[in-house]
């Protein structure tokens, strides 16, 4: 019988980080992965000359080569630091608002600040109070989490220790804000709708407006871009994958692919092994899942083996929202169409909520759309004198799921028309340079991940299905969960996610 220490299902961004870092730590590792390349949504694909990113809009917890972030941190563990081209992004992002004006933030807090009173002179106090507040949140929210690590009490005892009459005493900035929403905080500090819009920018990065959007994901996120500064890679984030894997096999991890896990396998109720799709056993002191635990407890186990406490734990819980991404390559520069910042989130009106309910219709009709080239950064991301447009609006996938195969296609399509249409109006002229394009839509998103929806962010991250509530808490013995379903989606809380995960598995085996 195949027998190791752990056993690691998935190897998407925190599969892959988890392989790396139990093998790092000596233990026996086993990744089973059912696709033929690793990384998940963290993969690339090509049309024509061109190699397209699926997913990365910017790389967080980097930091750069002189004070190094957790991310850069753990892959110098791995040894993959140096074997990979960094790319520091220039700006935060460009938000464009409806009238065609728009700005762009600098990633650097001073000069983020700087700008933002001088464009905003009549809010230049509350500029400087909000900056202070977020970074303030995030320091208390730091310290919490240290001395709460470990905890295994369920998510409503956790929220009653905030609300405790000693906690608002030791943690006031925590306190007032760990609840509310990014909705509730702008208005708190602002009055001007163009400002409120360019500082929440990342609600698009979670799948949720602004009224339920927690603040708390948007501090950090602000907080860790400006300090650890956004990045790309050469190559895709395929590349960072890519070597991940290569690093988790190099210290002597085995990395199945093409070979998905059939089934898990329990004995008096604990996981003990699994069996792969060519009905080989494997056995292991505990598993871990980067797959959703719906497919975890509904794919891979008996109905009869699911605990009923798993059924009770996940029903609160909704699946996320998925996206329909144009792939657009351009025989252009940047330049030449007027694309000048490498992200940017455009806007129909200055109504971010009210536009977000357009998400879910069929159709793109007013819901924001996010736009990334990475050329502006680095010409060498596509052919000499070419560009690389990734352009999109999040999108629900239950009207998807209504279509016929006829239905599904004609959609398709009329859906890139539509966001290609968008485009024009920005970057006049745009449509006459696409040389290659493909659209992805929910059920594509489906297919390659096997998500429910089409999820590309698990779970709702809504203010009661994330920060202090997130579902990552296992109910069967031995096993362990490891991805953006149970914790905060993204590149970079994946992978150190996956790496705190496997820490402690390493430690108890």
């Amino acid at each position: 019988m195949n027998q190791y220490d752990v056993i690691v299902i998935g190897a998407g961004n925190g599969g892959l980080a988890a392989a790396a870092t139990l093998a790092e730590k000596g233990k026996s590792v086993i990744l089973f992965e059912k696709h033929n390349i690793p990384g998940g949504c963290g993969s690339s694909f090509c049309r024509g000359r061109f190699e397209f990113e699926i997913a990365l809009h910017q790389l967080s917890h980097m930091g750069t080569k002189e004070n190094p972030g957790q991310l850069r941190k753990q892959f110098a563990r791995y040894g993959i630091e140096d074997e990979i081209d960094w790319i520091q992004i220039k700006e935060l992002y460009r938000v464009n608002f409806p009238d065609g004006t728009g700005i762009s933030l600098p990633s650097d807090r001073k000069e983020c600040e700087d700008f933002l009173c001088k464009e905003f002179p009549s809010e230049a106090e509350s500029i400087r109070k909000y900056y202070d507040t977020v970074y303030k949140f995030c320091e208390e929210s730091a310290d919490f989490a240290a001395k709460s690590a470990g905890s295994t009490e369920e998510p409503g005892a956790i929220k009653k220790a905030i609300m405790k009459a000693g906690f608002p005493k030791k943690y006031p900035t925590l306190a007032n804000y760990a609840l509310k929403s990014t909705q509730e905080v702008l208005d708190e500090f602002f009055k001007n709708p163009k400002l409120k819009l360019a500082l929440s920018a990342y609600w698009c990065f979670m799948g949720m407006p602004p009224t339920r959007f927690p603040f708390a994901i948007l501090a950090k996120c602000t907080n860790f871009y400006l300090e650890t500064k956004p990045f790309y890679l050469c190559g895709t984030s395929m590349m960072m994958n890519q070597a991940i894997m290569e690093a988790a096999q190099r210290m002597g991890g085995v990395v199945k692919l093409n070979c998905g896990v059939k089934r898990i396998v329990l004995e008096n109720g604990k996981a003990v092994g699994v069996i792969d799709e060519n009905g080989v056993e494997y056995r292991a002191k505990k598993i871990i899942s980067n797959i959703s635990p719906l497919a975890t407890y509904g794919n891979l186990l008996e109905p009869k083996e699911v605990p009923q406490s798993a059924r009770e734990y996940l029903k609160p819980y909704t699946v996320g929202i998925s996206a329909i991404t144009c792939f657009i390559g351009l025989d252009c520069t940047p330049e030449e169409i007027g694309f000048h910042t490498s992200f940017t989130l455009n806007y129909e009106s200055l109504d971010a909520n009210k536009d977000f309910a357009d998400a879910y219709k069929l159709l793109p009709e007013n819901d924001p759309l996010v736009a990334t080239c990475y050329t502006v950064d680095d010409p060498s991301v596509s052919p000499k004198g070419t560009s690389i447009i990734t352009a999109g609006t999040l999108k629900y996938g239950t009207e998807w799921e209504k279509l016929t195969p006829e239905q599904y296609y004609e959609m398709k399509y009329e859906a890139g028309r539509r966001i290609v249409a968008r485009l024009e109006k920005m970057y006049p002229g745009i449509t006459e340079h696409i040389e290659e394009m493909e659209v992805a839509t929910p059920l594509t998103h489906m297919r390659y991940l096997g998500h429910p929806g089409g999820a590309i962010y698990g779970y709702e991250q809504d203010l009661m299905q994330s920060v202090f509530f997130f579902p990552s808490e296992s109910k069967i013995p031995n096993l362990e969960f490891a991805s953006g379903w149970v914790n905060a989606c993204g590149f970079g809380p994946n992978y150190t996610y996956a790496d705190t995960v496997a820490s402690k598995v390493a430690k108890e085996v």
